[in-house]
């Protein structure tokens, strides 16, 4: 490939308002680029040279790449869009967990920093504040008294206050806290003051004891260990575990918040449960992580291979699905080799595990442009057939990059092998990684696609039912201000487009507040056995759903085997992304992961 060339060939593609404004604001290259992108055409190029830099054959590869950048096929997160080729100090994964965060103010503070450091480079970032002594306990070296950690929570969100004021593009973070310690009411209620930590998800790290001391109505013990010395015991208090699950039902239904990770689960499932522990996640909850770990995310647009939507004769191209799954796991496998890092003990971690997380979106308007309805046995075993697909695919890819690259640093063939993931994966692909080992650890995670969807024609997200078929969304622009476009389903827009005006609304198109909880829950548990990461999802629920409802759903999912779960009340929260006549949405506009 040379100048622009090569790329003549492809049609100019075809952009609504929504998608021009989301391109120019958040992913054109103005400057710092070998030369400015003038459409949509020339980013995926910049992108695909950029990523094909690693490859010994970079013209091959970027043909590759180009291939299935081209029409939305595959989206890659959007910090790849937006600085893969370019000249600037940007990071191109999405995904970063914190170190972990003593209890020492200096160590506070020193993660306080290379937090800063990460969001002003773009990246999302989670954090635990588990090691932090709760409030009203001594700081016995100071002789004063601990703050807790929401006091120093609000330090981290003033931070991303201060970062978003320069940036259309602005990390992410999500706070997470140990279901026994002892501020952990606190945290339960903090976003019942709709000003308090308003930049930050909030999750419960929920164990397997919590689970089942609730199944059995025992009392829950709050401790801090960390505060034991010789010449005192730990603090420990010891509450109802109902009582404090109750609290946890209460503020989800009254804020959306807090969500659920299931902490034990998420560290017994984990193909690198033998070399690190995680307690936290990424901002959106798809990728669990360990202190300093870092991935790069990527998602395959279903829709766009659907063949004669809407016809008696429609299908799904599972050839193209195929191909489209082997070049985008070397694509972000190429991303780990060409990415800047804000730190350099997230660019050791992710070079020694190559972590990837490739998914899916646009599933509801697959199923609907199919004539398969969201919340049937059919669109189960569709999605799970596909993922199935992807899976078997991505992981046969990793094995065959192993053999012309290396396996990652940290694999350790006997201990990999004996993963739950990697159990249940085909003996033939098993066999195939006892022999050439694999070139990432992890490959697999439904994310929350958010802006990428929108800049593909408003897809629907990740997993999730669609939306509504026409609402507003609030854009930031490139004055930082923010802007209402109108938006309608990519499906629905599909379906407008031949002239149905005479034409009854096909049952398909049902949205996400009319699909039953036990219908969110069952597509994400259907897939959840095929993802090694994890999948970020809400339930949504109308704004009659009752606290016991919550309490339904939180168990549920647990039950289900699921790592993680959030629920979404219509009307919670003032804050919403996307307005319909009756409709809001979980997520601010300044914490999208994309």
């Amino acid at each position: 490939m040379s100048g622009r060339g090569s790329i003549e060939s492809l049609p100019r593609a075809r952009m609504s308002p929504l998608s021009e404004q989301i391109w120019k604001s958040k992913y054109k290259c103005s400057r710092g680029c070998p030369a400015p992108d003038a459409s949509i055409t020339d980013t995926w190029q910049r992108v695909a040279r950029a990523v094909a830099g690693a490859e010994t054959n970079s013209r091959r590869w970027a043909e590759a790449y180009l291939s299935v950048l081209s029409g939305f096929v595959f989206l890659p997160g959007g910090r790849v869009l937006a600085g893969a080729g370019v000249d600037s100090q940007v990071t191109l994964f999405n995904c970063f967990v914190s170190g972990t965060i003593p209890d020492s103010i200096e160590s506070i503070l020193e993660a306080l920093k290379e937090t800063a450091i990460t969001m002003q480079q773009g990246g999302g970032v989670g954090c635990d504040f588990s090691e932090l002594r709760p409030s009203g306990s001594p700081a016995i070296r100071t002789g004063s008294v601990a703050s807790g950690p929401l006091s120093f929570m609000t330090l981290w969100d003033s931070l991303c206050q201060a970062l978003l004021s320069t940036s259309t593009r602005r990390g992410a973070m999500m706070g997470t806290l140990r279901c026994d310690h002892p501020d952990i009411f606190a945290f339960i209620d903090a976003k019942r003051d709709t000003d308090v930590l308003t930049h930050f998800n909030l999750s419960v790290l929920v164990t397997d004891a919590f689970m089942q001391a609730i199944a059995e109505n025992e009392e829950w013990p709050l401790t801090y260990p960390a505060l034991a010395t010789k010449s005192e015991l730990p603090f420990v208090e010891h509450v109802s575990a109902i009582s404090l699950w109750q609290r946890i039902v209460s503020a989800a239904h009254e804020t959306a918040e807090p969500g659920l990770l299931f902490i034990d689960r998420i560290n017994r499932e984990n193909n690198l449960g033998y070399c690190e522990k995680i307690s936290a996640t990424n901002p959106c909850g798809e990728i669990p992580l360990p202190p300093y770990g870092a991935c790069d995310l990527g998602s395959i647009n279903l829709a766009t291979l659907v063949r004669e939507p809407f016809a008696s004769n429609s299908e799904f191209d599972r050839r193209r699905l195929v191909e489209v799954t082997k070049i985008a796991v070397r694509f972000l496998d190429d991303v780990i080799d060409i990415s800047g890092f804000p730190l350099g003990r997230q660019e050791e971690h992710a070079k020694k595990t190559r972590r990837i997380g490739l998914g899916i979106t646009g599933l509801a308007d697959t199923l609907a442009m199919l004539g398969i309805n969201y919340d049937s046995d059919q669109a189960l075993d569709f999605a799970t057939r596909t993922m199935e697909q992807i899976r078997d695919a991505a992981y046969e890819t990793s094995v065959e990059l192993a053999i012309e690259k290396g396996a990652f640093p940290l694999f350790d063939r006997g201990a990999y092998l004996q993963a739950p993931f990697i159990q249940r994966l085909p003996a033939k692909l098993r066999d195939k990684i006892a022999a050439s080992g694999i070139r990432n650890s992890h490959l697999l995670a439904i994310a929350p696609t958010g802006t990428i969807s929108l800049l593909a024609g408003n897809v629907s997200s990740g997993i999730e039912p669609i939306y509504a078929l026409q609402a507003t969304r609030l854009i930031r622009g490139q004055d930082l201000k923010l802007h209402e476009l109108d938006v309608f389903d990519y499906a629905y827009n599909q379906w407008l487009s031949n002239d149905r005006s005479d034409t009854e609304l096909p049952g398909v198109f049902v949205t996400a507040e009319k699909v039953s909880a036990k219908a969110h829950l069952a597509m994400q548990a259907r897939l959840q056995p095929y993802i090694d990461n994890a999948i970020s999802k809400t339930v949504n629920l109308p704004a009659d759903a009752t606290v016991r409802d919550v309490d339904e759903i939180y168990s549920l999912a647990y039950s289900l085997g699921l790592k993680g779960c959030t629920v979404f009340r219509q009307g919670s929260r003032h804050d919403q992304v996307i307005r319909s006549r009756d409709q809001s949405h979980c997520c601010h506009v300044d914490r999208e992961a994309d």
